[in-house]
C-alpha cells in the first residue's frame, strides 16, 4: 500500500498478495562499465576516455528508496563525475597520474551515493584515446626526450673518461720512469700481431738536433779533405 515494512534477509518469505510486494536487491559487488566519454583537458586537448566502476549496495532500503534506479544513477555520476575530473586536469597528469586521477573519481562518487546506500569500492580509467595528430607529437616529443637523454649520459661518460685520464697522466708524471714503462707495454701489446704497423711520432725538436748534427760532421768532413788536398800539393 506504498509503505515500506522491512528488510527481509535471504530464505523463505511470506507476503500478502496486492497488499504487499518485494523487491529483490543484489548485495554483490557490481561492475559498471562506463562508456567513451568525450573531454577536454585544462590545456585544451581533445579525447575520449572510459572506465570501469566497482559498487555494492551496502543499505538495500536506501538503494529501494532514496534513488529510482541506482544502477543508472550510479552511471551516469560517473559520466558527470569523470568528465569533470579529467577535464580539470592537463593531458600530462591523466597520461602520467591515472591512478590519482582515479581515487579522486571513486571519492567524489562514493560520497554522493553514500545516501543512496551504494559503497563505491573501485574506479579504473582504462583507455583515453588521442588524435592521431596528438599521438604523432607526443611520439616526437618522446623521441625528442631520449635524445636529449643520451646526449646527456654520453656528455657525462667523456667527462669521467677525461677526469681518469689526467689522473693517469698525473700519475704518470709523478713517478720516475712509469712513461717508459707504459710505453715498453704498449709496444708491447702492439707486437702480438704481425699485421700492425707502428709510427712513431718524433718530436721536431730532436729533427731539427739530428740535422744540425748532420751539418756539422759535413763541415768536418769537407775541413779534412781540404788539409789532405793541401798537404799532397
Amino acid at each position: 500500500m506504498g509503505k515500506f515494512t522491512s528488510v527481509r534477509g535471504p530464505g523463505w518469505s511470506i507476503i500478502v498478495p496486492v497488499f504487499q510486494k518485494m523487491q529483490k536487491v543484489d548485495m554483490r559487488v557490481k561492475a559498471v562499465d562506463v562508456p567513451d566519454q568525450k573531454v577536454i583537458t585544462r590545456d585544451n586537448v581533445s579525447a575520449k576516455i572510459n572506465a570501469v566502476i566497482y559498487y555494492k549496495v551496502s543499505d538495500a532500503a536506501k538503494a529501494v528508496l532514496e534513488v529510482e534506479n541506482f544502477f543508472y544513477a550510479v552511471s551516469q555520476l560517473a559520466q558527470t563525475t569523470m568528465r569533470n575530473i579529467v577535464g580539470s586536469a592537463e593531458l600530462d597528469e591523466v597520461l602520467s597520474q591515472r591512478d590519482e586521477l582515479s581515487k579522486r573519481i571513486q571519492s567524489i562518487i562514493d560520497a554522493e551515493t553514500d545516501a543512496w546506500g551504494i559503497t563505491v569500492e573501485n574506479v579504473e580509467l582504462k583507455d583515453f584515446f588521442l588524435p592521431e595528430d596528438m599521438e604523432r607529437t607526443i611520439a616526437k616529443q618522446a623521441e625528442a626526450e631520449r635524445e636529449r637523454r643520451a646526449v646527456i649520459i654520453k656528455a657525462e661518460g667523456e667527462v669521467a673518461a677525461a677526469e681518469n685520464m689526467a689522473k693517469a697522466a698525473k700519475m704518470l708524471s709523478s713517478s720516475s720512469g712509469a712513461l717508459h714503462l707504459r710505453t715498453l707495454q704498449s709496444l708491447n701489446d702492439l707486437s702480438s700481431d704481425q699485421s700492425n704497423t707502428v709510427v712513431f711520432a718524433v718530436p721536431i725538436e730532436i729533427l731539427r738536433a739530428v740535422e744540425s748534427a748532420n751539418g756539422l760532421m759535413k763541415h768536418t768532413v769537407n775541413t779534412n779533405e781540404s788539409k789532405d788536398v793541401t798537404e799532397i800539393n
